[in-house]
This record gives C-alpha cells, sequence and structure tokens, in this order.
C-alpha cells in the first residue's frame, strides 16, 4: 500500500485495484466500528480489522470510507448520512473492499451516538453476514443504480431508487430489513 503523503497531519492511502476475490466471513462474526461526525474511524474491533485487511493503526484516524468499493452506489450513502444526521438508525446492504483489493458484502446497522445533551457525538456500525437471499435481490438493484449514477450521476440513480422503492410500497431500510430477514 503507497503511502500518498499527508493532509491535515493524517496519513493516507491509495485506495487498492479492486479484484474479483470474495472475503467472507461467519455467520456469528459481527464487524463492529465507530467513527466521529465526520466519520473519521475511532474504533475498529478484531473482526472488523481481520476481513479489511488493515491493521488497526492504518484503520483509526481514517475516513471510514477507506473501505468504500466503487461498485458501491453513492446514493445508498447519500441516504444513509441523511437518515444519521437526522438522528435515525439506518440499515443497508454494503460492499466494501478489502486492503488486497478483495470485496466483502455486508449487512450494516449504522447508529448515531449521542452526548447526554441528545447531540450526536459519532455513529456505531455492526455489520454481519448478509442474508445470501438478499444479497441477490439487492445485487442487480445496486447494479442498475451505478449504471444510472455513471450516466447522469447521482441524481439519476436517486430517481431509479426512489421508483423502485415506491413500487414496492416500502423506504429503503424496511426493505433491506425485508430482504435480510426473508
Amino acid at each position: 500500500m503507497e503511502l500518498l503523503g499527508f493532509l491535515k497531519g493524517s496519513r493516507r492511502f491509495r485506495k487498492p485495484r479492486p479484484n474479483d476475490i470474495e472475503h467472507r466471513f461467519s455467520q456469528g462474526e459481527i464487524l463492529v466500528s465507530k467513527t466521529n461526525t465526520r466519520g473519521i474511524i475511532t474504533y475498529a474491533n478484531e473482526k472488523f480489522i481481520a476481513l479489511s485487511g488493515y491493521s488497526q493503526k492504518e484503520l483509526l484516524g481514517q475516513p471510514h470510507n477507506l473501505t468504500r468499493h466503487p461498485k458501491m452506489p453513492r446514493i445508498i450513502f447519500k441516504l444513509l448520512w441523511k437518515e444519521l444526521k437526522a438522528g435515525q438508525e439506518i440499515n443497508a446492504y454494503v460492499v466494501n473492499l478489502a486492503k488486497d483489493g478483495g470485496y466483502y458484502w455486508v449487512f450494516a446497522n449504522v447508529t448515531p451516538s449521542f452526548d447526554v445533551t441528545g447531540n450526536i457525538i459519532g455513529f456505531h456500525s455492526t455489520r454481519r453476514r448478509p442474508n445470501r437471499k438478499g444479497l441477490a435481490a439487492i445485487r442487480p438493484l445496486y447494479e442498475l443504480l451505478r449504471k444510472h449514477e455513471i450516466v447522469g450521476g447521482i441524481d439519476a440513480s436517486e430517481i431509479i431508487l426512489h421508483s423502485f422503492l415506491k413500487e414496492k410500497g416500502l423506504d429503503y431500510d424496511e426493505f433491506i430489513f425485508n430482504i435480510q430477514h426473508s
């Protein structure tokens, strides 16, 4: 991994080139991370460290999008951040990029963390192994969203997502929760 330099005192790494190697984890394993309000990793459990391929030292202080796979539709992160900033939890299927260029799918539950006065002070993400039937449902949707995003930007992707969910009569979180627990 080539070090690109320093930006405001933090180290930045070049993202690896994605490959077709899928990393999987066991049903009982839980990946946990915590970030501040800007998405900078403040905690990573051993399971997350192992699956991502980064060391704890490499992860802490880095933006969580270090593990964002380029095949992941940006509209899902826009939706995720909207809900979190409103103080709501959200569930999402996410494909992540490991340090070696491999990928791994997760079913993420992300919640805001609050201080005693109710202000959001960070975010807590608990990720479990996704349901394979759920992945079969989400992959074509995410591919469609990415195609529209590439051609028309995030706004085009957002129109497709809203249309898809309206047809289902569900919001994104309900849809994701349903396919994970089907």
